[in-house]
C-alpha cells in the first residue's frame, strides 16, 4: 500500500507539469538577464570612475609637476636670497666697524675740540702778554740785524784782509822756494866740494867704489863676517873721510841744514850669528861707523845712520862676487 506522500505525488504527477518548467525556466532567464544587466551596469559605472579618477590623477600629476618646478625656482630665489643676506650682512658689519672707528673719531674730535677751546681761552688771557713780548722780540731782533751788519762790515774787511795776507803768503812762499833753491844749490856746490875731496882723498883705494853721488865701502874692508864691529882696517879707512867731512862742518855756513846719511847694506843670505837678521847687522854697521866717527869729532848732528837689510841690491844674482858688491856701507852728503 503506497504511503500517503506518495499518493499525493502520483496525484500531481499526472503528465502535466512541462508548462510549470518553462515557467520556472523562463522566470531564471529574467533573473539571470537582470543580473547581466545589472552587472554591465555597475561595470558602465565602474569604467566611468576609473576614467575620472585617471584624469584627475593626470590633473594632480600636472599640478605636482608645476608645483615642483615652483619648489625649485623657489629654492634659487632662496639661495640668492641668502647669498645677498650673506653680503648685507658683512656690509652691515663693514658699516657697524666704520661706525665704531667715525665714533672714536669722533670721540677724539670732541676732545681736542675742547682742548683747543681751553687753549684758545687761555691763548685769549694770554694776549696781552704775548703782545708785549712779541713786541719786546721784535726789538730784539732788529738787534740782532744791527749786529749782524756789524759783523758783516767786519767780515768783507777782514776778507779783504785775508785776501792781502794770502798774496803776502804766496809771495813768501815764492820768496821761500826761491831761498831754498839758492840753498840748494849752494848746498850742492860743498857737495861737488865735498865729493872731489873724497875722491882725492880715497883714490884708487880697493873696496871702494863712486856710485852717483854716494861713496860705496865694501864691508868686508871695514867688519869681518857677520860682525858689526869695525876692524882696525876699517876704522882707519874711515879716518880721512871724517877728517873731511869735520874741514867741511867748518866750511858750510851753520844755516845750512845737511847731513852726512850712513847706510848700511847687507846680502841676502841668512845671518847664522848673534843678530837676528840681516836688518839688524845692516844697523849695526851703520850704526858702528856713526859712533867711529863721533869719536873721531865729528858733530852728532850731521850723522845719520839707516839699515836696509838686503832689499836693495846694487847688483843681481846670488854668486859669492854679488853677494860681497851688495855687502856695503854707502856715504852720501844730503839736505836734512
Amino acid at each position: 500500500m503506497a504511503s500517503p506522500r506518495f499518493a499525493r505525488f502520483q496525484e500531481a504527477d499526472n503528465g502535466d507539469h512541462w508548462p510549470g518548467f518553462v515557467d520556472a525556466l523562463a522566470t531564471l532567464l529574467l533573473v539571470i538577464v537582470f543580473l547581466l544587466s545589472i552587472f554591465v551596469a555597475g561595470q558602465f559605472a565602474l569604467s566611468r570612475a576609473l576614467t575620472g579618477r585617471d584624469e584627475q590623477l593626470a590633473a594632480l600629476n600636472a599640478q605636482l609637476a608645476q608645483l615642483a618646478d615652483e619648489l625649485a625656482l623657489t629654492q634659487e630665489e632662496n639661495t640668492e636670497l641668502e647669498i645677498r643676506v650673506s653680503g648685507l650682512e658683512s656690509e652691515i658689519s663693514g658699516l657697524e666697524a666704520e661706525r665704531d672707528a667715525l665714533t672714536g673719531t669722533l670721540a677724539l674730535a670732541a676732545a681736542q675740540t675742547e682742548s683747543l677751546q681751553d687753549e684758545l681761552a687761555a691763548e685769549r688771557e694770554l694776549s696781552e702778554e704775548s703782545q708785549r713780548a712779541l713786541m719786546l722780540l721784535n726789538q730784539q731782533i732788529q738787534a740782532l740785524r744791527n749786529q749782524i751788519a756789524t759783523l758783516n762790515a767786519a767780515l768783507d774787511a777782514a776778507e779783504v784782509r785775508a785776501q792781502e795776507a794770502e798774496a803776502q803768503v804766496i809771495n813768501l812762499g815764492e820768496r821761500l822756494n826761491a831761498a831754498l833753491a839758492e840753498r840748494a844749490a849752494e848746498l850742492a856746490v860743498y857737495r861737488s866740494d865735498f865729493f872731489g875731496r873724497l875722491r882725492a882723498i880715497l883714490g884708487n883705494r880697493t873696496g871702494v867704489r863712486i856710485v852717483g853721488d854716494r861713496f860705496v865701502f865694501e864691508t868686508d874692508v871695514l867688519f869681518p863676517s857677520g860682525s858689526a864691529a869695525l876692524s882696525n882696517e876699517g876704522r882707519e879707512s874711515l879716518r880721512p873721510i871724517a877728517d873731511a867731512i869735520i874741514q867741511l862742518t867748518d866750511e858750510i855756513p851753520s844755516d845750512l841744514e845737511w847731513v852726512i846719511r850712513i847706510d848700511g847694506h847687507t846680502d841676502p843670505v841668512p845671518i847664522r850669528t848673534t843678530y837676528p837678521s840681516n836688518w839688524h847687522l845692516s844697523a849695526a854697521r851703520a850704526i858702528s861707523v856713526v859712533n867711529w866717527m863721533e869719536d873721531l869729532g865729528v858733530p852728532s848732528n850731521r850723522l845719520v845712520a839707516a839699515g836696509f837689510g838686503e832689499h836693495y841690491p846694487m847688483v843681481e844674482g846670488r854668486s859669492a862676487e854679488a853677494n860681497a858688491r851688495n855687502r856695503r856701507i854707502e856715504l852720501k852728503l844730503t839736505a836734512r
